[in-house]
């Protein structure tokens, strides 16, 4: 089964996301594909909340901040793979050098060939994205690329995927596939 999980930053996805990746694998393995690059002190913290967070749970950690293909032949096919998330493997595969400003402009591409790559081979997969292209205000191109971008990679795994779910202020609601899991 493949789930993807959207909304908005600091929700609760991550947490909801492990709940359903230990359900979907009670006998079986679990990896947490981890893509976010510690830029700071705020993103260090953040990791150490998710690490804490999952101790308990029985998951393997897949640090993949960029490459995400490659995720499958790390953990095998025969696995459930929770990767968070699909927004920091964006960033740094689309600014592999944040200093510089200049984005690659295949890395929507590549991230989203290489998310459907672990969607087909795994045995389940649960995705976690950001809802960031909702209001209607008008950003730099940097900011607008991204954000398209990260669209496209959500309107491709949405299409893969046997479920999509949106948190949001602590709801959750079936947007595709039902409650059923």
């Amino acid at each position: 089964m493949n789930i993807l999980i959207s909304g908005g930053c600091k929700n609760g996805k991550s947490g909801f996301a492990q709940r359903l990746a230990v359900k979907l694998s009670p006998d079986g393995k679990r990896y947490y594909v981890a893509t976010m690059i510690p830029y700071d002190d705020e993103d260090r913290k953040r990791i150490a909340l998710h690490i804490a967070d999952r101790a308990e749970l029985g998951f393997g950690t897949l640090e993949t901040g960029r490459d995400i293909a490659t995720v499958i032949e790390k953990g095998g096919r025969n696995a459930t793979y929770l990767v968070d998330s699909v927004t920091a493997l964006l960033l740094n595969e689309m600014f592999p050098d944040m200093h510089s400003g200049a984005a690659d402009q295949n890395a929507a591409k590549r991230c989203a060939n290489g998310l459907l790559k672990i969607a087909k081979e795994a045995k389940n997969a649960v995705f976690v994205t950001d809802y960031i292209y909702s209001d209607a205000a008008r950003y730099d191109e940097f900011t607008e690329s991204y954000r398209s971008s990260l669209a496209y990679i959500d309107r491709v795994l949405a299409a893969e995927c046997d479920k999509v779910i949106e948190l949001c202020a602590g709801n959750v609601s079936f947007i595709k596939g039902g409650i059923n899991l």
